[in-house]
């Protein structure tokens, strides 16, 4: 089955930076359009960056987030930089197959990792 995890969230400063990484498995990863979200306490999952699945393509909400992939490892990666505290979230790392733009849409994704939370300290 699909298996998708998410690493490298944690604790960090205002201002610091964090690279969270997803590995994915059970599916062909090169096949498959990968996005990130997060979802606040109290909030709506919020869209953060998109990218296709040779990874030509790439969409993001913010110039701080920068999405990536390698196909070799099955992984993609999230750098975020000047963090503050309103990025205090769980990150969530989604797949969908492959579509020809970056995706931005949550509804449009078909799998999803649980999670992992990323704390801006104060």
């Amino acid at each position: 089955q699909v298996q998708i995890i998410e690493s490298g969230g944690g604790l960090v400063e205002i201002g610091g930076s964090l690279r969270l990484s997803c590995v994915v498995s059970g599916l062909t990863f090169s096949n498959y359009n990968m996005g990130w979200f997060r979802r606040a306490p109290e909030k709506e999952r919020e869209f953060l960056a998109a990218i296709t699945g040779n990874g030509g393509g790439t969409y993001s909400s913010e110039g701080r987030f920068t999405i990536s992939r390698d196909n070799s490892k099955n992984t993609v990666y999230l750098q975020m930089d000047n963090l503050n505290p309103e990025d205090t979230a769980i990150y969530y790392c989604a797949a969908r197959e492959k579509f020809p733009q970056a995706v931005i849409t949550d509804g449009e994704y078909d799998y999803w990792g649980q999670g992992i939370q990323v704390t801006v300290s104060s």
